[in-house]
């Protein structure tokens, strides 16, 4: 009984709601185009958390920027941060891949293009069975 508190899904759940608040300008402009359903009826949830493993220790989890549910698809938005974080990067879409989860990255200036972005999401949404 006294381990439940390491399987609490409520440090998590806070992490992403603290994330909602202070969204990258770009997260905020795909987030216009993605929410209420706008693109192909596809519900999409933001800044949603992806527990990869539990153990005596507690819960592992990555905060997606966007997660579809239905596709079973995580979209990433990549600043230049990202150009530091590779393998870390690396290590998060395999570990997402393992769950079963289809993991797309596009670039932050892919949204200057917001039209082509969406229909390559939309694409990529489509080639999932």
């Amino acid at each position: 009984m006294g381990n439940s508190r390491h399987f609490d899904f409520s440090v998590a759940k806070k992490h992403a709601r603290e994330l909602r608040g202070i969204m990258t300008s770009s997260e905020k402009l795909l987030w216009i185009e993605l929410r209420n359903r706008k693109l192909s009826g596809y519900k999409f949830l933001r800044q949603h958390p992806i527990i990869y493993k539990s153990d005596y220790r507690g819960l592992k989890y990555f905060i997606a920027d966007f997660y579809c549910d239905l596709k079973k698809t995580v979209i990433e938005l990549d600043g230049p941060i990202h150009e530091s974080t590779v393998e870390y990067d690396e290590f998060r879409d395999s570990e997402m891949n393992n769950l079963g989860i289809h993991v797309l990255r596009l670039k932050n200036d892919d949204l200057l293009n917001m039209k082509e972005t969406l229909q390559k999401i939309e694409y990529y949404l489509t080639s999932i069975p």
